[in-house]
C-alpha cells in the first residue's frame, strides 16, 4: 500500500508543523498577557495615556498570536478608552466595536455591559447623538440585569440621568435620577457620590430651588477634594460655575471656572497628549500591519497548497481507482440493501405509529381519570370539612386514600412516559429540606398507621437552611422510597437520614438513606426491582402497588446525574442510598423568594367566573372558591361565558379546556378578541406540558392541573389579579 504510506507521511508532516506552531505560542502565557492588560488599565487610570497605549499594544500583539479572544477583547477595550480620553472619538468607537466583536464570540456579558456603557458615554457626551447613546445605555442595563450586577445597573442609570441633563432634557432624565436617589445607600459608592450630588444640584437649579442646588454643588466639591475622582470634581466646578453665572454671582462663577481649568490641565497636560497621540498612531500602524500580514499569510498558504497539489492529484488518481473497485462491489449489494432498507423503514413507521398511539392513549386515559378523581377528592374534602363528626370515619379516610392512590398511579404512568420521551427538565426552586421531609412524613401518616409503623427523621445540622434545586422531583423520589418501605414493613420503623457528604463551591452534596426493618429483598430479585411493572415478594402477602415507583426513582435520579444503591436481605430490611447536589446561594435564594412571594392577606372580595361543563366539578370548584371569601358565577360552556362577559366584569376566569360546542382555547381567543384582558387560568385534567403552548398562544395566563391543592390555586389567582390591577 504505497499510496497509504504517502498519505500517512503527509499527515504526520502536517501534525509536526501544527505542534511547532503551538510550541511557539506557548512561550507567551495567558497570565503574562492578562498582567499587561491590567498594567495598561492602571496607566490609563492615572492619565498616563502614552504608556497605557504602548502596553495595550504589546498585550494585543501577544493575544492575537495566541488567538485568545477574551484577552484580545480586553486589549481593544483599553485602547478604545485611551482614544476616548484623547478626544479621538471616531477611533474610540472603532476600537469599542472591535472589542465588542470578540466579546460576542466568547459571550462575555460583563465585558459587553462595560462596552455598551462606554459607547453610550461617547455618543451622548462627545458626539451629542443622544438617541443612539441612550440606546447603548439601555443595552448596557440589560446585560447588567442578566449578570445580576445591580451596582453596575445603578452606575449606568447615573450616566443616563447625566446625559439627559447635559443636553437640557431634565424631564426625561428625572426618572433615572429618582432611581439613583432611591438606591444610593444600597448601590452607591465613592465613584458616583460626586456626580450624584452634582446631578441633584443641576435638577434643583432647573427647578429654581437655588438653596438646595447650591448645597448639592458644594457637597459635590467637598467630596471631590478628598477623592481620587478628579475628573468628576472638575465637572462639579463647571456646573456650579454655570449655576452661579445664572444667579449673577459672577466672581464665584469665575473662581469655579478657574478650578475647572486647573484640574483639567493637570489631568491632560499637552506633553502627555502629544506622546500618547504618537503611541496611538503606532497602534493604528500595527492594526494595518496586522491586516497586511493576514493577507500575506493567506498568499503563502495558497502557494504552499499549489506546491502540494501534484501530490494530491497523484493521491486522488490512486484513491479514485480504489473507489471504482469499491463502487463495483457496492452496486452488487445495492439490490439487497434496498430491499432490507424498505423493510426497516416500514418497521420504523410502525414503531413510530405505535409510540404515537401509546402517547395519545396515556394522555386520554389520564385526562379521563383525573376529571372524576377531582370530583371524588373534592367532595370527600367537603364532607370532612362540613361534617366534623365524620373526621375519624375510616370509610371516608379510605375513600380519600384510594382516590389519592389512583391519582398517583395515573401520574406515575404519565411521568414514566414523559421521562422515556425526554420531556422532563429539572427546575430551580428554593426550599427548606426540613419542611420538605416534614411534608412527606405527614402525607404518608395514613399509610404508616395502617401497618403500625414509625417514621424517624435525621437531618445533618451542617446542611444550610435554604437550598436551590428541583424540590418536586426530590419529594417524588423520597415519597416513592418511603411509601415502598412502609408497605413492606409491619410494626416496624422507617428511617430517613440526610447527611452533608461534601461541598464543592456553591454545590452541597447531600447523601440520602431510606432504611426499613421490613421483609427485605432477596439477592436474586434485587436486579429486577427497578424495572417497570415488576414486583417481588408477592408470594406470601398481597402488597398494593403497580411496580412503577422504583422505576421512576431510578429515572428521576438519572436526571440529577445520580444513581441509587441497594442493600437488603430477606428478613433483615432494606436500605436505599443516593446522593444529589443542591446549590446554596443566599443572594440567589433571596431573589427567588422575592419573585414567588404572593400577598394572600387582601380583604378585598374578588369576582370569579367558572367555565365548566361537568356538574360535579362545578360544585367542587365553587365550594373551594366561595369558602375563601370569593364571589363566583358558573356557566356550562364557552358561548354562555362570552354572553355573560359582555354584561358583567370579573376579576378572574377559571376555564375548563375539554368542553362541548366550543373548547377552552377557542373561548379564550374570542374573549381576547373582545378586548377583555381579565386573567384566565386553565383549570384542566390535561397534563400541563401537552397544552402549555396552545394555552399561552390562545391568551391564557396560567394553567392549574386537576386535582390541585387549594393554596396553589389561590396563590396563582391572587398574583394574577393583583398584577392586572397594578398594571391597570
Amino acid at each position: 500500500m504505497p499510496q497509504m504510506r504517502i498519505f500517512l507521511f503527509l499527515l504526520l508532516s502536517l501534525v509536526s508543523m501544527t505542534n511547532a506552531a503551538m510550541a511557539q505560542s506557548e512561550a507567551i502565557s495567558d497570565a503574562k498577557i492578562n498582567a499587561l492588560v491590567k498594567q495598561a488599565w492602571s496607566e490609563y487610570k492615572v492619565s498616563n495615556f502614552e504608556k497605557s497605549l504602548l502596553t495595550s499594544r504589546v498585550a494585543l500583539n501577544y493575544a492575537t498570536t495566541l488567538k485568545n479572544d477574551q484577552l484580545i477583547a480586553k486589549s481593544y477595550k483599553v485602547i478604545a478608552v485611551n482614544f476616548n480620553e484623547l478626544s479621538e472619538f471616531d477611533k474610540a468607537i472603532f476600537f469599542y466595536h472591535k472589542s465588542l466583536f470578540y466579546a460576542n464570540k466568547i459571550d462575555n456579558d460583563s465585558l459587553k455591559y462595560s462596552l455598551y456603557n462606554n459607547l453610550g458615554n461617547v455618543y451622548c457626551f462627545e458626539k451629542k447623538q443622544i438617541k443612539i447613546g441612550i440606546g447603548y445605555y439601555k443595552k448596557s442595563i440589560a446585560y447588567g440585569l442578566k449578570i445580576n450586577d445591580l451596582n453596575q445597573v445603578y452606575f449606568t442609570n447615573v450616566n443616563i440621568a447625566w446625559a439627559y441633563f447635559d443636553c437640557g432634557n431634565f424631564d426625561d432624565g428625572y426618572s433615572y435620577l429618582k432611581f439613583v436617589n432611591n438606591n444610593e445607600k444600597k448601590y452607591g459608592d465613592a465613584s458616583t457620590e460626586i456626580v450624584v450630588n452634582m446631578l441633584n444640584g443641576m435638577y434643583a437649579a432647573y427647578k429654581e430651588d437655588n438653596d438646595v442646588a447650591a448645597n448639592h454643588f458644594l457637597e459635590a466639591i467637598k467630596i471631590g477634594k478628598n477623592s481620587e475622582e478628579q475628573s468628576d470634581l472638575s465637572y462639579a466646578h463647571l456646573e456650579y460655575s454655570k449655576f452661579l453665572t445664572k444667579s449673577k454671582r459672577y466672581k464665584e462663577a469665575y473662581e469655579n471656572l478657574l478650578e475647572f481649568n486647573k484640574i483639567t490641565e493637570e489631568l491632560y497636560n499637552l506633553e502627555k497628549l502629544k506622546k500618547a497621540s504618537l503611541a496611538g498612531f503606532n497602534l493604528e500602524l500595527d492594526e494595518y500591519k496586522r491586516q497586511i500580514d493576514k493577507i500575506e499569510n493567506e498568499k503563502i498558504s495558497q502557494y504552499q497548497s499549489l506546491k502540494k497539489s501534484r501530490v494530491i492529484v497523484i493521491l486522488f488518481i490512486l484513491i479514485s481507482f480504489v473507489l471504482i473497485l469499491l463502487i463495483i462491489t457496492l452496486i452488487k449489494n445495492i439490490g439487497f440493501k434496498k430491499k432490507h432498507n424498505l423493510e426497516l423503514l416500514k418497521a420504523k413507521e410502525i414503531a413510530e405509529q405505535a409510540s404515537l398511539i401509546k402517547t395519545q392513549f396515556i394522555s386520554t386515559i389520564s385526562h379521563e381519570l383525573r376529571t372524576p378523581l377531582y370530583g371524588v377528592v373534592g367532595i370527600t374534602n367537603m364532607l370532612l370539612e362540613e361534617h366534623k363528626e365524620l373526621s375519624n370515619s375510616l370509610h371516608l379516610s379510605s375513600l380519600k386514600f384510594s382516590a389519592r392512590y389512583l391519582l398517583t398511579l395515573v401520574n406515575d404512568i404519565l411521568q414514566i412516559n414523559k421521562i422515556e420521551e425526554n420531556k422532563v427538565e429539572l427546575e430551580n426552586m428554593t426550599f427548606n429540606i426540613s419542611d420538605e421531609i416534614a411534608m412527606i412524613k405527614n402525607s404518608l401518616s395514613f399509610l404508616s398507621q395502617n401497618n403500625n409503623n414509625r417514621i424517624e427523621v435525621y437531618i445533618d445540622p451542617k446542611i444550610p437552611e435554604y437550598l436551590i434545586g428541583d424540590k418536586l422531583r426530590l419529594a417524588q423520589i423520597l415519597m416513592n422510597l418511603v411509601s415502598n418501605a412502609l408497605k413492606f414493613t409491619k410494626n416496624g420503623e422507617v428511617n430517613i437520614s440526610i447527611n452533608l457528604n461534601s461541598i464543592k463551591g456553591k454545590l452541597y452534596f447531600l447523601e440520602f438513606h431510606v432504611k426499613d426493618n421490613g421483609v427485605g429483598i432477596a439477592v436474586d430479585d434485587q436486579s429486577k426491582i427497578f424495572e417497570k411493572f415488576v414486583q417481588v415478594g408477592r408470594r406470601d402477602e398481597d402488597y398494593q402497588g403497580t411496580g412503577l415507583g422504583l422505576s421512576i426513582v431510578k429515572r428521576l435520579l438519572g436526571l440529577f446525574g445520580s444513581t441509587i444503591k441497594l442493600e437488603s436481605d430477606i428478613g433483615k430490611g432494606t436500605v436505599f442510598t443516593f446522593m444529589i447536589p443542591f446549590e446554596h446561594d443566599p443572594v440567589k435564594t433571596k431573589t427567588i423568594i422575592e419573585e414567588i412571594e404572593v400577598d394572600l392577606t387582601s380583604d378585598e372580595v374578588y369576582k370569579i367566573l367558572i367555565v365548566e361543563d361537568n356538574v360535579i366539578n362545578q360544585l367542587v370548584t365553587r365550594k373551594i372558591i366561595e369558602k375563601n371569601n370569593y364571589v363566583c358565577e358558573v356557566v356550562d360552556d364557552g358561548f354562555a361565558a362570552l354572553e355573560l362577559l359582555t354584561a358583567v366584569e370579573f376579576d378572574l376566569i377559571l376555564m375548563d379546556i375539554n368542553m362541548p360546542l366550543m373548547n377552552g382555547f377557542e373561548t379564550t381567543q374570542r374573549i381576547r378578541q373582545l378586548g377583555i384582558d381579565t386573567p384566565i387560568v386553565a383549570l384542566t385534567a390535561f397534563d400541563k406540558d401537552e397544552i402549555k403552548d396552545e394555552a399561552m398562544s390562545s391568551g391564557m395566563n396560567d394553567i392549574i392541573i386537576k386535582p390541585f391543592e387549594p393554596v396553589q390555586l389561590f396563590k396563582i389567582m391572587n398574583y394574577l389579579i393583583c398584577e392586572t390591577k397594578n398594571v391597570g
